[in-house]
């Protein structure tokens, strides 16, 4: 799949603009709020990874997005606005804390990590 320009207008009033092509999408809506969501997740020519959720309910929409990057060791999460950069360990760490102790997962996680900067 060719990569295209996408611009996505945020609910935090940024615009978060890439070259890149989606990879993957969810889509479902829960019957007893009413919400639909969507997420999709685009890679981009400078191998990013951006994570766009997309809510609606009764005409209003919310847009979140979050460009992540992995290199040299750190990953870079930026929202349009604001850069939160940490080593990759330490937010392994962070995920291991959260999840708990279970390897299986936590080697899912460090995959999908590394694998973002391929």
């Amino acid at each position: 799949m060719p990569m295209e320009h996408i611009a996505l207008v945020l609910e935090n009033g940024a615009r978060l603009s890439f070259e890149g092509r989606l990879f993957a999408e969810a889509v479902w809506e829960d019957e007893e709020s009413g919400v639909l969501t969507h997420h999709k997740l685009y890679m981009t020519g400078t191998n990013s990874q951006v994570y766009a959720l997309f809510k609606e309910r009764a005409g209003r929409r919310i847009v979140r997005a979050y460009r992540v990057t992995v290199k040299d060791g750190l990953c870079t999460i930026f929202d349009g606005k604001e850069t939160l950069r940490m080593p990759v360990e330490g937010l392994l760490d962070a995920v291991q804390a959260l999840c708990g102790s279970d390897p299986a997962l936590l080697g899912q996680v460090e995959e999908a990590l590394l694998s973002a900067s391929c």
